[in-house]
C-alpha cells in the first residue's frame, strides 16, 4: 500500500515546487499595485495593461498549456464586456456583481463553443473560432436596440467598488480594481496549471493520441479548460466595459484576437507571466510608437515581431549573436 502513495507523492512534488512563489514575484506584484500612486498620470495605462494581460493569460490557458490555437478569443472578451455593461445599465451598477455575472455568462458561452474545438485539425479550429467571433460581432451589430450597434452601448454608469471606492477621472481606482481582479484570477489559473489537471493538459498538448491511450479523458479536459479560459476572457472584457463605461463592436473585432496572439508571441506561451510580459511590452510599444509615428506604428511593431521570430526572444537584445555558427533557430 505504501508504494502507490509514494508514487503519487513523487508525481505531485514537481508540481508543488513549480507552484511555490518566488520572492521576485512578490516584488513584481507590489510594484504593480504601487504604480497608480507612483505615477498617477499613467493610471489609465496601468489599467489597460492589467486588462489585456488578463486577456492574454486566458488565451495562454488554451494555447500554451493545451495547444489549441484560436483566432476568435475576442468572442468571449467582447461577450463579457457587453454582459457587464448591460447588467450595469439595466439591472444594477454594482461592479463586482456585474463582473461575476459576466464571468458566468462568458463561461457558459465557452462551454457551448467548446464543441467546436473537440474535433478537427488546427486549421479547422482556427476557422471555427474565428467564425464564432464574427457571428457574435454581426449579432451585436444587428441588435442595435440592445447593444447600440455601431454607435456602441452608451450611458453605462458604474457604482463604487464594494460600495466604498468611487471610480475617479485619473483612473487610480480603475487600475487597482483591475489589478486586484487580475491577481485573484491569476492565483486561480496558477493553481490550475500546476495541478495534476494541468499536467494532463500538457500531455494533451504534447500528444493527444498518447494522452487518450493512457486514459486521460481528453474531451472533458478540453471542454473544461476552454470554459475556464472563456470565463477569464469574459472577466477581462467586463473590466474594460466597467472601467471605461462603454462597450462597442471593437471589443469583438478580429484585431482583438490578433493583438492578444501577438502578446503571447512576445512574452512566450506555456507560462502565465508570458501573457503579462507580452501585454506590458506590446502596450508600451504601441503607446510610444503611436506618439512618435502615428501613421506607421503598426509597421514598426510588425518589424519587431519579425525580428523576434527570426532571432529568438532571448537573443533579440543581443545583436552580436544573430549571425555566425552559434545561431539557433526560432523563438522559444
Amino acid at each position: 500500500m505504501g508504494a502507490p502513495a509514494s508514487s503519487s507523492s513523487d508525481f505531485q512534488s514537481p508540481l508543488l515546487r513549480k507552484a511555490r512563489w518566488h520572492p521576485v514575484e512578490f516584488v513584481v506584484w507590489a510594484v504593480a499595485f504601487a504604480l497608480p500612486l507612483i505615477t498617477p498620470s499613467h493610471s489609465l495605462l496601468v489599467n489597460e495593461i492589467a486588462i489585456v494581460a488578463l486577456f492574454a493569460m486566458s488565451l495562454d490557458l488554451i494555447l500554451g498549456y493545451t495547444g489549441i490555437v484560436s483566432l476568435g478569443h475576442a468572442a468571449f472578451f467582447g461577450f463579457g464586456a457587453y454582459a457587464a455593461a448591460l447588467f450595469a445599465k439595466l439591472v444594477m451598477p454594482d461592479p463586482t456583481v456585474g463582473l461575476l455575472f459576466a464571468i458566468v455568462l462568458s463561461a457558459l458561452l465557452g462551454l457551448v463553443a467548446s464543441v467546436t474545438i473537440l474535433r478537427g485539425s488546427d486549421l479547422t479550429r482556427l476557422m471555427v473560432t474565428l467564425g464564432t467571433a464574427l457571428l457574435l460581432l454581426e449579432l451585436a451589430n444587428k441588435l442595435d436596440w440592445l447593444t447600440g450597434g455601431a454607435d456602441g452601448l452608451q450611458g453605462v454608469v458604474m457604482g463604487p467598488v464594494l460600495g466604498l471606492f468611487e471610480f475617479d477621472l485619473y483612473g487610480r481606482t480603475a487600475a487597482w480594481y483591475s489589478l486586484a481582479v487580475m491577481l485573484v484570477l491569476f492565483l486561480v489559473m496558477r493553481r490550475l496549471v500546476h495541478s495534476p489537471f494541468g499536467a494532463t493538459l500538457k500531455a494533451i498538448r504534447d500528444n493527444r493520441l498518447r494522452a487518450m491511450a493512457i486514459g486521460i479523458p481528453v474531451v472533458s479536459r478540453l471542454a473544461v479548460i476552454y470554459t475556464v479560459a472563456a470565463g477569464v476572457a469574459g472577466a477581462a472584457g467586463a473590466l474594460l466595459a466597467q472601467t471605461t463605461g462603454f462597450a462597442s463592436l471593437d471589443v469583438l473585432a478580429f484585431d482583438r484576437s490578433a493583438d492578444v496572439l501577438l502578446m503571447l508571441v512576445i512574452g512566450g506561451v506555456g507560462w502565465l507571466y508570458g501573457g503579462v510580459a507580452g501585454a506590458i511590452v506590446f502596450k508600451l510599444l504601441q503607446t510610444w510608437l503611436s506618439s512618435v509615428t502615428p501613421q506607421y506604428w503598426m509597421f514598426w511593431i510588425g518589424l519587431i515581431l519579425v525580428l523576434l521570430v527570426l532571432v529568438g526572444r532571448d537573443r533579440l537584445l543581443k545583436p552580436w549573436t544573430w549571425f555566425g555558427a552559434g545561431k539557433k533557430g526560432g523563438a522559444a
